[in-house]
């Protein structure tokens, strides 16, 4: 019965290949990751990963149910969820120059991090990305043998194993990004211009979301 179920044991092992590949390419979701540990330090950073692969979880399950065909059918739902995720990621960012405005740069370098505000923040972001959903629509499936059967059960499973290494990943980087925070956090100097760089950051992301193309490939 178990042979219905789980995807067959070569391709798994190709696909750990692949989606490692994939996941150490830096995209949207790196760095995002990567602009709140420098922000705000390595457990913010590592509770946004949690929050960006909690959103994977939601795409992998539309993938799983049909739902993300139905996004890459209808080009007005593929604008309206790409359109609301680069409106959330430039909020980020007036909202982070706009904290910061009047603060002094110590101050605003060591604030303690809301971690509730940096998982919500990495949920959304990811589950607004629409490329996410085509993205495992598109993606999964190769790895699926039909022939096993309970495809969606192949899906989810290999949905899970992504995300699974999809937080080693991401965690390195958010390990990596909060140390050099700490780097930083010594040099006054540096301090006074890596306050706005967040912002700008998640501003930039959002603005390169919204031009992005909106053909669906």
């Amino acid at each position: 019965m178990i042979d219905f179920v789980v995807p067959d044991p070569s391709r798994l092992g190709l696909f750990v290949v692949a989606a490692l590949v994939l996941l150490l390419t830096p995209g949207p979701a790196v760095l995002y990751i990567v602009t709140r540990s420098v922000d705000q330090g390595r457990r913010a950073g590592l509770v946004s990963v949690l929050g960006v692969h909690a959103g994977t979880l939601v795409h992998v399950a539309a993938a799983a149910a049909g739902l993300s065909a139905v996004l890459a059918a209808s080009a007005t739902a593929f604008s309206v969820v790409k359109y609301l995720g680069a409106a959330y990621l430039i909020y980020l960012g007036v909202r982070q120059l706009v904290s910061r405005i009047g603060e002094p740069a110590d101050v605003a370098f060591t604030a303690t991090p809301r971690l509730s505000r940096a998982f919500v923040d990495g949920f959304v972001v990811n589950v607004l990305n629409p490329k996410t959903a085509l993205f495992f629509l598109a993606f999964l499936p190769q790895f699926v043998s039909v022939s096993r059967g309970a495809v969606p059960v192949q899906i989810a499973c290999l949905g899970i194993v992504f995300c699974a290494l999809g937080l080693v990943t991401d965690g390195l980087y958010a390990l990596t990004a909060g140390t050099a925070a700490h780097w930083l956090r010594a040099r006054r100097g540096i301090a006074l211009t890596r306050r706005w760089i967040p912002g700008t950051m998640y501003i930039g992301l959002g603005l390169a979301t919204a031009l992005s193309p909106s053909h669906r490939k």
